[in-house]
């Protein structure tokens, strides 16, 4: 990966939709090689493309971070509540931690009364699960920011 490679993933974590034609204005390239460049880093850097939505337009009017403990450290139990955690729509990201906390989740949920039922009737009940933590967040300050490439 070069510095041009770099440029296209800058740009194009600030705007997906950017032609081969403008992505070549812009780095002094011609639309073709901008083109081979794009498609090359798509099948290596690049995983996706996806569309930023606005989680208060989609009815989502509550963020949170949800730390999970676990009760027991086994590998079983630790791949159960993965699956758990994959499974929930709610979860957006999820991490591994060390620390206090062995996971951390970022959710959204519509309000108040869904964030408590997503603790109450899906993360507590688990098996695993020894305790669970959950900080609202009041304002985002910084979102969606691009990898520093």
């Amino acid at each position: 990966m070069d510095d041009t490679d770099r440029e296209i993933l800058r740009l194009l974590q600030r705007d997906a939709r950017l032609t081969s034609d403008e992505l070549g204005r812009r780095l002094g390239l011609s639309a073709s090689q901008a083109g081979r460049r794009r498609q090359r880093l798509e099948e290596g850097p690049i995983r996706g493309y996806a569309a930023c939505i606005d989680p208060g337009a989609a009815g989502l009017g509550v963020q949170a971070f949800v730390q999970v403990g676990m009760a027991s450290h086994g590998r079983d139990e630790h791949a159960a509540f993965a699956r758990l955690a994959e499974t929930l729509p709610e979860v957006t990201e999820a991490f591994t931690l060390t620390g206090d906390a062995d996971y951390l989740l970022r959710v959204w949920c519509a309000d108040l009364a869904a964030l408590n039922r997503l603790v109450q009737e899906r993360l507590l009940p688990h098996s695993a699960v020894g305790r669970v933590r959950s900080q609202i967040v009041m304002q985002q300050l910084k979102a969606g920011a691009p990898l520093p490439v």
